[in-house]
Parts: C-alpha cells; structure tokens; sequence
C-alpha cells in the first residue's frame, strides 16, 4: 500500500458511517504491523539492537524482541 493509499485510508476513518470508519481503522492497523514489520527486519539487517528499536518504538526490549524474533524474519538470527 503507498502512501496515498494510506492517506485515503486513514481520511476514510472521518467518513460519518462508523462502520466504515471502523473498517478503515482495520485495515490501517493491518498496514502499520506489516510496515511496523518490515522496518524491523530492515533495522535489525543495519545493526540495530532489539534495545534501539524498542526505545523508537516506545516499547521494552523484551516486548520487541518476544513480537518479532520468534517469527523467523531474520534467517534465525535472534
């Protein structure tokens, strides 16, 4: 999804049908974890620690590393 995408998707959140709104809350959640995912990879394949990608994200190493090491998006490297 681009960033257009995004953007109509998150105006979409506004519309004055709920139930619309709430549908774009789900897909954008969605999307996030998918982009939120891929950064993760990225930053980890760059040399970032589990420690510096939980403090960007706001969340404690432990929680950062449980979410995203285990999926086996890093070729086994933990």
């Amino acid at each position: 999804m681009d960033v257009e995408q995004l953007t109509e998707l998150a105006a979409s959140t506004a519309d004055h049908d709920p139930l619309v709104g709430l549908g774009a809350v789900a897909r954008l959640r969605s999307e996030t974890e998918r982009i939120e995912a891929v950064l993760v990879r990225r930053a980890r394949n760059n040399g970032a620690t589990w420690p510096q990608i939980a403090a960007v994200l706001g969340v404690s190493k432990q929680a950062v590393h449980k979410k995203y090491a285990g999926r086996g998006l890093f070729g086994g490297r933990a």
